[in-house]
């Protein structure tokens, strides 16, 4: 008997196990229930359908080249066989118009749902299910019943193909991916300042000039010098008009729909190197190469009536390729300056009665909005089309954080939220040491997965206006249909599974088991992918006065080693088991160990320095920005040390001075104060002018014991750390103020020469 329930008990552990390593869907369905038995896909299969629904037609089209394509068996239609394979749109209640019912037995397979783009999505559910290639093995799928709809109706990915311009195959490429994790919007970025990427029968120039440039892909993009005119332009390209419509029908077949990006006001060097009458200063320019913007134009000028005789022109093309509801607009970054020594444009601001450049644009906007309405269609923009008065029927796409999305929907505007953080794929996903080169920022898997796009700052009432969210992937540094692929897999499927699953069905630990099916087909289709965070996120807690640090790692059930002799940990280095205590300045190290082997490419590392400002108070004259607020308000007296990552352990200050005074709660004898400040060029951030340092017993009347003046150039490109330090006789002092000054402005030659510079400041060390 005992010998009979082990045989059963096995038995159901192997099931389990067998159903599990099957159901591994991406994203994860509202419910699945498993019964017993298989169904095989061979020759004795048929496809059953109503012949006479079109759209139903091309979803099995797409089904049986699937099946083709990954067996060589040819699927009959509509013929008795022993098996068959049904489709069927009917009315069903709660599952919406992209949900389906997918029901598997032995012998039928029946796919339901109430119109063509769940036939697809449930096609997609059963092919997550079969082997990604070519194969000789028999196609076994389990026997099973889903039923599955989204939560949320925008599920995007965003391709800028002006920076980099990416062939036909790679964009179809690009939609495939996305179909298969039934992401259903394809945010298509066809103009920027650097390529112009459509064909515009009304403007050839747009193409033959605009979407070419002179070739220094070889050069980092903000160091890559101004075209010569004697220079030949042979990098870019452009899609013609045919190729647009058969991408924009691959995708329908996809139930994806492609949004056209056409960028005014700003971002359109490339239009006014066609064609520079449509800029404010109407002088010939030359196509970017790169980042420098000395002497460009950028923007369409407000004030003439031509230019949007001229937009109004390019969008009706563009509508009659692209039958989407929406049609980006851009309208972010918008440099304002020119308009405003611009006399058509400030004549315009006059006979409008329009307050200021803010409100000029917004009449820009309102005058697309109202040609776009005209053609029954809708407009999309960046947050930045809230300045000035937002157009009456716009949707705002949420990109500098959620503010401008959040706004939006409280004054009843549809929103799509993306913002950098964590939607930006051009920023590192680990490391950054072993990954690629990208613009900057970190965005890890885990960090994309934990996102919610309905932020708690809005109502019941308000959040029905939140559309759902997409990821943007900019390719200032992105070259190669290779990269793309890596900087999107498989970060784009843990926002398919935030926007698609259920909020409380979301599972960390469930979700890496269902990604490892998901890496053995991006390695069967040759996918580059990032194989895991594999980084330790080290964490300090001061509290009390006393410093301690947590070891976390993304890598579920990872073991973490570590040192604290400034040695590289290995395999028999101390496994983290609890929070580590750091009484001493010193160095520690950790890593992440998979099967007996070090994964990290290089061991997470982070200085502590003990002094007698730790844990104490921190005031500050001029607000930290929120979104570099580092470990909260005392970042400046944790005993943790900035690196070159600029989103962990700096406070940053934009334009104005940092000064910081710190509450040390009694009066101790002092001889040397620090602080550690960053450049970084690429990021707009540079050191102080000058670090003057103060102390106080009574706060109120300070004495200063020093000043440090900065000694690197502005210019320098490399990222750099200094100390800002001063050494006076000893002193007793309750309160220390330290007071960096900001260079202000970005200086010139820069990228954004004379826009607001960036001050990052860390530890303030007192002994």
């Amino acid at each position: 008997m005992k010998k009979l329930f082990f045989i059963i008990l096995m038995f159901l552990i192997s099931y389990t196990i067998f159903s599990q390593e099957n159901i591994a869907i991406i994203p994860k369905p509202v419910s699945v229930v498993m019964h017993d038995g298989n169904f095989v896909i061979d020759a004795k299969t048929s496809i059953l359908y109503n012949t006479s629904n079109k759209e139903i037609a091309n979803a099995i089209h797409f089904f049986t080249s699937s099946i083709k394509e990954i067996s060589g068996i040819d699927l009959k239609k509509n013929q008795h066989q022993e098996k068959s394979i049904n489709f069927q749109i009917k009315q069903i209640p709660n599952i919406g118009k992209e949900g389906y019912q997918l029901q598997i037995t032995p012998t039928n397979i029946t796919i339901a749902a109430n119109s063509n783009a769940g036939i697809v999505y449930a096609i997609q559910s059963i092919l997550q299910l079969l082997p990604g290639v070519r194969t000789n093995a028999i196609l076994k799928l389990p026997c099973l019943t889903i039923e599955d709809y989204p939560r949320f109706e925008w599920r995007g990915m965003h391709l800028d193909v002006s920076r980099h311009f990416f062939s036909p195959e790679i964009v179809k490429e690009y939609i495939n991916l996305m179909a298969r994790y039934k992401m259903n919007v394809f945010h298509w970025h066809l103009v920027d300042d650097q390529g112009w990427r459509i064909e515009i029968k009304k403007y050839p120039k747009l193409t033959s000039v605009g979407a070419w440039r002179v070739d220094y892909t070889n050069l980092v993009w903000g160091s890559r010098p101004q075209a010569k005119p004697n220079d030949d332009a042979t990098y870019g390209g452009y899609y013609t008009q045919d190729q647009i419509k058969e991408i924009v029908a691959y995708a329908a077949e996809r139930n994806i729909t492609i949004v056209p990006e056409i960028e005014m006001p700003g971002h359109v060097a490339s239009a006014i190197a066609a064609y520079p009458e449509l800029s404010c200063s109407q002088k010939f320019q030359l196509p970017l190469t790169g980042g420098n913007y000395t002497n460009i134009s950028s923007n369409y000028c407000a004030g003439n009536d031509s230019v949007f005789t001229f937009l109004q022109n390019v969008l009706t093309e563009v509508m009659q390729l692209f039958p989407s509801k929406y049609i980006h607009v851009g309208g972010d970054e918008v440099d304002k300056t020119p308009w405003k020594n611009c006399v058509k444009c400030q004549n315009r601001i006059k006979q409008e009665g329009l307050k200021n450049e803010e409100e000029l644009q917004s009449y820009f906007m309102k005058r697309i909005e109202k040609f776009i309405i005209s053609k029954n269609r809708k407009m999309i923009g960046w947050d930045e089309i809230l300045e000035g008065g937002l157009a009456p029927e716009a949707t705002v796409m949420s990109w500098r954080g959620e503010a401008g999305g959040i706004e939006a929907a409280k004054q009843k505007h549809n929103v799509v939220m993306t913002p950098g953080t964590p939607c930006y794929f051009d920023h590192y996903q680990t490391g950054p040491e072993g990954e690629p080169l990208a613009i900057g920022g970190m965005n890890t898997l885990k960090t994309v997965y934990d996102y919610e796009p309905i932020s708690k700052e809005l109502n019941d009432e308000n959040k029905k206006y939140v559309l759902g969210a997409q990821a943007n992937l900019w390719t200032e540094f992105i070259t190669t249909a290779e990269h793309v692929e890596y900087m999107v897999l498989p970060r784009m499927l843990a926002l398919a599974e935030v926007l698609w699953s259920k909020k409380d069905a979301k599972d960390w630990i469930d979700f890496n088991r269902r990604l490892q099916p998901s890496f053995k087909y991006f390695d069967e289709k040759g996918f580059h992918y990032s194989k895991g965070n594999f980084n330790v996120e080290i964490k300090p807690t001061s509290i009390n006065n006393k410093l301690s640090v947590t070891l976390t790692s993304e890598i579920p059930n990872a073991i973490i080693v570590y040192t604290t002799n400034g040695t590289e940990p290995n395999t028999l280095s101390n496994v983290y088991t609890n929070p580590i205590v750091i009484n001493a300045s010193l160095t520690l190290k950790a890593a992440v160990v998979v099967n007996n082997k070090v994964m990290s490419v290089k061991p997470a590392e982070q200085k502590f320095v003990i002094h007698k400002a730790i844990g104490k108070n921190v005031m500050y004259q001029y607000s930290i920005s929120k979104y570099y607020m580092a470990n909260g308000n005392n970042s400046l007296t944790d005993g943790v040390t900035g690196t070159f990552a600029v989103n962990k352990y700096w406070h940053g200050i934009n334009e104005k001075d940092l000064i910081a005074t710190i509450d040390l709660a009694e009066t101790k004898s002092v001889t040397n104060i620090s602080i550690n400040c960053l450049q970084k060029y690429a990021d707009w951030i540079f050191l102080p002018t000058s670090v003057q340092f103060e102390i106080s017993t009574d706060g109120i009347n300070y004495t200063t014991v020093g000043k440090d003046v900065n000694n690197i150039s502005t210019s320098i490109k490399e990222p750099t750390i200094k100390t800002f330090s001063t050494t006076f006789n000893q002193a007793n002092a309750r309160y220390i103020r330290v007071s960096a000054y900001n260079l202000k402005e970005c200086p010139k030659g820069h990228p954004g020469e004379g826009k607001p510079a960036w001050l990052f400041a860390d530890e303030i060390i007192v002994n």
